[in-house]
């Protein structure tokens, strides 16, 4: 290496191209580019067949090839094909400046252009080792990009020399293309894990040039070294994770304390690979753990906060293992450097959704960073201050927000108002001040992300924080008077029409409402008419529906069809009281994706053509049901604060969990696809979730699923084999009915082949042999397969195998396997079934021993929907618990009416009144309980 010179030294890169005064600048070569569109440059390669080459000209033509590149123009596979073989001629002259340029263009070239490979040869006389350092590691870059995975073979004996290469850029190069290699030669690749392990060791030589600078220079690239070759080991190694482990621990050293690894960038990449092991086995976590933490201690800033950030990161991390890690990051917000601070502030941000009693040491450090310069350092340390503050620094916290909000863009002010949003129903003694703070932004300029976020932040207020109700419609009604925005002002008349008839002077509402009659365009004019016709259904005042019914009736006169017609339909409703139950009053609706399946099913089955669909027999969901599914999927629910590319990187919820409608219809989906059941008809019923027959930690993993047809029942189990040797052939559950009669069993399918780690499904199959009745009783199950072991050496199944068999858990098969739930309105519904099929008892539930224990196991055993939110007690001695449903195969409406009373050392007393559009549907539901 003393031999080279200085510039040979810094790895052969395009330094020398721009330390030459003679060359043009890459400034003045861009500029020329807007005037040579790729056509022409392709006229222009003709350069490459002058005699003497210029490398001047051929530089600037071959950095206009790459900068097309990189902009996005695409050339075709002949132009492509003709510029790489005219640049390939470039290789007789051995200017090295043209030479890094003629490689870089090879590389962008090879995946378009065609024959390639045929530069091979030409690569490979830069690769000798006689020649100068400064073709080297371009060469190596470029062959990895021209030959295919046949070819390694034969350049083999040339990576390994090069990865062990004194010369840093060299082995770099190397190390860096054997990567990329590895998905094509992967077997190959393996035999270099002896050179990369050398690379890994390799330490920086300590001694210096004539200026006394060479360990330095020499230091920055043995890091990188280090680093490039820790990737390419891991990635050799990385199915064998008892060979990772022992590498990361014999890198490591004691503790983090010592080791082989000197590089900060490869130490924090073992601390990737070291939480990685530590997630995926179990065995190793205390000494992982142990070894990551043991780098909290290290010199390097980015050693330091690497290491905290995985143990932050960590599944089902303790308080006590956050300390030292949070103290670390807690330095880290006192750091003169930016990047450090939004380093610890982001991580702390993250760690305060999940432990913010572990973050609160760090307030008093936040607290100073709201006024930081850097408005994303600044918008974390408000978020995270209030995740992690009390209710008594609430009030401090809005006065410090206040000033900071006028400061920042709408996008980090978005992310604010979502963190408040939370926050307002953490504490809702403070929701006086919060909503203040709201409404005085809401007055701000702003575009409409930021308003809609401060209307979505009191709407929550208005739902969950009954005390704030009043003000916060207040706040709105201001608002609208001079909102901007359409879809806003909509969206607050709508709850208006909801939450003001309710209110305790519903009618100084009124006048806001009317207001955007006479002062919007039509589509806040039409809402209006909406939300007044509200008042006047509603509100039991006959003043308020007599100044309802003028306002609606000047709107006759309105300009805009849509209004005329609203304005009519809602004089006709508070004229007539059925309709306003129906289309008012009347909280429910249908649940789209048990219609979407009902009616696939209906279509698809040719012999009911003649019958009209029922809807009857479709569940119904309350509005409110059907809101909470929307605000569960949308990114800005309530406990997930969102955070913008600019200031997180990258932040994504958790999905929503699919509902149960959702769950049927993929349930009916699966079962279409049997052929044994295309004759069954429409699901009417499956269950809502798995049960599960065994522990999740056995041999044999199996949980259950009914599914109720019209004539049919039958029995989904799906069954997991976690035996590693063990392949399991015709497996089967055998059921063993409790009652004889009721059901007769038809087939089962099985699974004929299930290897190690996988599942598959065995369907059993019943028929009811009274479709009328509803057959109920306990089920014995076992599970009975082919077993067959393993060939560790080949991977395949013995030819022998023999029979056995696995005890599973019994399954009830009950009134909650034939009743959907479906939301009603219970008092209209009650009446209406006052003449219907009714029954009445009493019973004594001793063994329960509170209310909501029986509410609860009154649900579990129905299968219905609880209204109104009576599941919840509000007192613990009284309760009535309303519930409604539909029964399968034409039972109709049933709804039941539970009234409890509770004594201590005696249970539950329940009377149960069912109410039902069949006598078998009420019968159904009182024998479930007896």
């Amino acid at each position: 290496m003393s031999g080279y010179k200085k510039d040979e030294e810094g790895g052969g890169g395009v330094g020398s191209f721009f330390q030459d005064k003679t060359r043009e600048s890459l400034a003045s070569v861009l500029t020329l580019f807007n005037f040579h569109p790729w056509q022409t440059v392709i006229q222009e390669a003709r350069v490459f067949n002058e005699t003497p080459i210029s490398p001047r000209k051929c530089r600037i033509l071959l950095t206009k090839i790459v900068y097309l590149l990189y902009v996005g123009e695409t050339f075709g596979t002949q132009e492509a094909t003709t510029l790489f073989f005219g640049v390939t001629k470039l290789f007789q002259h051995k200017d090295s400046a043209l030479r890094q340029m003629v490689y870089l263009v090879i590389k962008e070239l090879s995946h378009i252009a065609e024959d390639v490979i045929m530069v091979t040869s030409s690569i490979m006389k830069d690769m000798q080792p006689n020649l100068e350092v400064i073709y080297r590691p371009n060469a190596i870059r470029a062959l990895c990009r021209v030959i295919d995975g046949s070819m390694i073979v034969g350049v083999e004996r040339f990576f390994k020399a090069a990865i062990v290469d004194r010369n840093t850029s060299i082995s770099s190069a190397a190390l860096v293309s054997s990567y990329h290699l590895h998905p094509v030669a992967r077997d190959v690749i393996k035999r270099w894990a002896n050179e990369a392990s050398e690379a890994v060791q390799n330490k920086a030589p300590s001694y210096g040039n004539q200026y006394g600078q060479g360990y330095q220079t020499v230091q920055s690239s043995s890091a990188i070294v280090q680093y490039h070759a820790l990737g390419l080991l891991y990635l050799i190694r990385q199915g064998d994770r008892m060979a990772v482990t022992k590498m990361i621990q014999q890198l490591s050293g004691s503790k983090g304390s010592g080791g082989t690894l000197r590089s900060p960038l490869a130490i924090c990449m073992l601390i990737r690979f070291a939480a990685k092991v530590m997630e995926e086995d179990p065995n190793v976590q205390r000494a992982m753990f142990e070894l990551i933490e043991g780098y909290l201690k290290h010199k390097s800033d980015m050693v330091n906060y690497e290491a905290a950030r995985a143990i932050c990161e960590m599944r089902n991390v303790g308080a006590s293992e956050l300390q030292r890690p949070i103290a670390v990051l807690q330095l880290f917000l006192s750091s003169p450097k930016a990047t450090l601070k939004f380093a610890a502030i982001r991580t702390l941000a993250k760690l305060a959704q999940t432990h913010p009693n572990a973050v609160q040491v760090c307030n008093l450090d936040m607290e100073k960073l709201i006024n930081d310069d850097n408005r994303s350092v600044a918008t974390f340390a408000i978020t995270t201050l209030l995740k992690t503050g009390n209710e008594a620094s609430v009030d401090r916290l809005m006065k410090q927000i206040s000033a900071f909000m006028s400061e920042i863009s709408d996008e980090f002010k978005v992310i604010v108002v979502n963190a408040i949003r939370a926050l307002c129903l953490k504490f809702p003694a403070k929701q006086s001040v919060m909503l203040n703070f709201l409404s005085g932004i809401l007055r701000d300029e702003g575009g409409y992300d930021f308003k809609r976020a401060v209307v979505e932040a009191i709407f929550d207020m208005i739902k969950f924080i009954g005390d704030s109700k009043e003000a916060a419609l207040a706040q709105l009604c201001e608002f609208i008077e001079d909102c901007e925005f359409t879809k806003l002002s909509v969206r607050i008349l709508h709850l208006l029409g909801i939450e003001g008839p309710k209110a305790a002077q519903p009618n100084k509402y009124i006048r806001y409402i009317y207001n955007r009659v006479i002062l919007e365009n039509a589509i806040v004019r039409a809402a209006a008419v909406s939300s007044l016709a509200k008042f006047g259904i509603n509100v039991a005042d006959n003043a308020v529906k007599r100044s309802v019914k003028v306002l609606l009736t000047r709107c006759l006169d309105d300009v805009d069809d849509e209004v005329r017609d609203r304005a009519a339909f809602n004089l006709k409703l508070m004229q007539d009281e059925p309709l306003a139950n129906t289309f008012v009053r009347d909280d429910s609706t249908f649940s789209l994706d048990a219609l979407e399946s009902r009616l696939a099913a209906y279509i698809a089955d040719t012999s009911s053509a003649e019958q009209p669909f029922d809807l009857t027999a479709v569940p119904k969901v309350s509005k409110e049901q059907v809101l909470e599914q929307a605000r569960a999927s949308r990114k800005d629910a309530i406990d997930v604060v969102a955070m913008t590319s600019e200031a997180s990187g990258s932040a994504t919820p958790a999905a929503a969990a699919p509902s149960a409608s959702e769950t049927q219809s993929a349930y009916a989906k699966q079962l279409a696809e049997v052929p044994e059941f295309a004759d069954y008809g429409a699901v009417l019923k499956s269950s809502p979730k798995p049960i599960e027959l065994t522990e999740r930690e056995t041999e044999y993993v199996v949980s259950a699923v009914k599914h109720v047809f019209a004539e049919h029942v039958v029995f989904q189990f799906n069954v997991r084999n976690t035996v590693e040797a063990v392949h399991l052939e015709n497996v089967v559950v055998v059921m063993q009915p409790g009652e004889e009669g009721e059901l007769v069993e038809d087939f089962i399918i099985p699974v004929q082949s299930l290897g190690p780690n996988s599942e598959g499904v065995v369907y059993v199959s019943f028929s009811r042999t009274n479709p009328g009745a509803y057959a109920s009783g306990t089920f014995g199950n076992t599970l009975r397969f082919i077993s067959k072991e393993i060939d560790p050496e080949s991977g395949e199944p013995e030819e022998d195998g023999y029979d056995d068999e696995y005890q599973l858990e019994e399954l009830d098969l009950g009134a909650a396997d034939y009743i959907v739930p479906s939301y009603a309105a219970f008092a209209t519904e009650w009446d209406r079934l006052r003449s219907a099929a009714s029954v009445q008892e009493t019973f004594a539930l001793t063994a329960l021993d509170s209310l909501k224990t029986a509410c609860d196991s009154i649900l579990e055993i129905l299968g219905m929907e609880a209204l109104g939110g009576t599941e919840i007690p509000q007192s613990p001695t009284v309760h009535t618990l309303n519930m409604s449903g539909l029964v399968a195969g034409g039972g109709g409406k049933v709804l039941a009416r539970a009234r409890m009373t509770f004594q201590s050392g005696k249970g539950v007393t329940m009377e149960l009144t069912v109410r039902a559009e069949q006598e078998s549907a009420a019968q159904l539901v009182l024998n479930a309980i007896a």
